[in-house]
């Protein structure tokens, strides 16, 4: 499958709907709506917002059925790079070639554009008229980036030596900041377009694993910089990479029986753990 093409398709609806729920740059007030825009667009990969809409796929729905999903996990995931970059936490003035938002306006601003992205994408996503399955994700959604997920696990990372701890405690925190949002994004899209029961099971087992996967293959992009949470400083770049790759083969064993349907999904966990940049 060309997974290129099917983004270039799948992706528009996801732009479309970002730019119309978020404030317009010069709306008062305009400090904070600008630096809500600035890391959304343009964009980066859109990873979790396809993720979601080819789980809608995967269950037999269409991919607009998890539109709500997709633009709030994006805006999640947003609000999370933001508050990853401020001076108190990883302190970075880079991200996606552009000044970070602290860098460009100041952190009191950058704080509240976080706060305001993760509060738009809860109305994005109540905004569903299917009341039952939006419940749902917004529950799981809640869940993944509260203190048992994306919230505990970058509390971890903050540690003066998080890697100290070993294996099992690094990937605890991969678990947490970043398989955890794309778990979610992933059961929320097929919850989204009617999947249920043990197929929803079977999805948060791949999401798991191919969220694991993800960060690993990007400890090993980055495996020059010597800063942050990283299995290669343990395990080194050769076993870093096995590991990803078993992981995604974990991953595929969970959809195995999901038929033709799931093929974007599938194509999808590859693109994003054997990607070279």
């Amino acid at each position: 499958m060309d997974v290129q093409a099917w983004l270039a398709e799948r992706i528009p609806p996801v732009d479309a709907a970002l730019e119309a729920w978020l404030p317009a740059a010069h709306a008062p007030p305009a400090s904070l709506h600008a630096a809500m825009r600035h890391l959304v667009f343009p964009g980066g990969k859109r990873l979790r917002p396809a993720l979601a809409l080819a789980a809608a796929e995967a269950v037999g729905g269409p991919a607009s059925a998890a539109l709500p999903m997709a633009t709030a996990v994006e805006l999640v995931h947003i609000y999370s790079l933001i508050h990853d970059d401020l001076p108190c936490m990883d302190d970075d003035t880079l991200r996606r070639g552009r000044p970070t938002v602290h860098v460009a306006f100041d952190e009191a601003t950058a704080v509240l554009a976080g706060d305001a992205l993760q509060s738009l994408a809860f109305q994005v996503l109540l905004s569903g008229t299917e009341t039952d399955r939006v419940a749902g994700a917004a529950r799981d959604l809640a869940e993944a980036i509260g203190a048992a997920g994306l919230v505990g696990g970058q509390v971890d990372d903050l540690a003066p030596n998080p890697m100290s701890a070993g294996t099992e405690h690094v990937l605890s925190i991969h678990a947490r900041k970043t398989a955890a949002l794309i778990r979610v994004a992933v059961v929320g899209g097929a919850r989204l377009a009617g999947g249920e029961g043990e197929r929803l099971a079977e999805l948060a087992a791949f999401g798991h694993a191919v969220g694991l996967a993800f960060q690993i293959a990007d400890d090993c992009l980055d495996a020059q910089d010597e800063d942050g949470c990283s299995l290669v400083a343990i395990e080194g770049i050769e076993a870093c990479r096995e590991r990803a790759e078993a992981l995604l083969e974990t991953a595929l064993a969970q959809i195995e029986g999901a038929g033709e349907g799931a093929e974007p999904l599938r194509a999808l966990a590859r693109f994003a753990v054997r990607r070279d940049r």
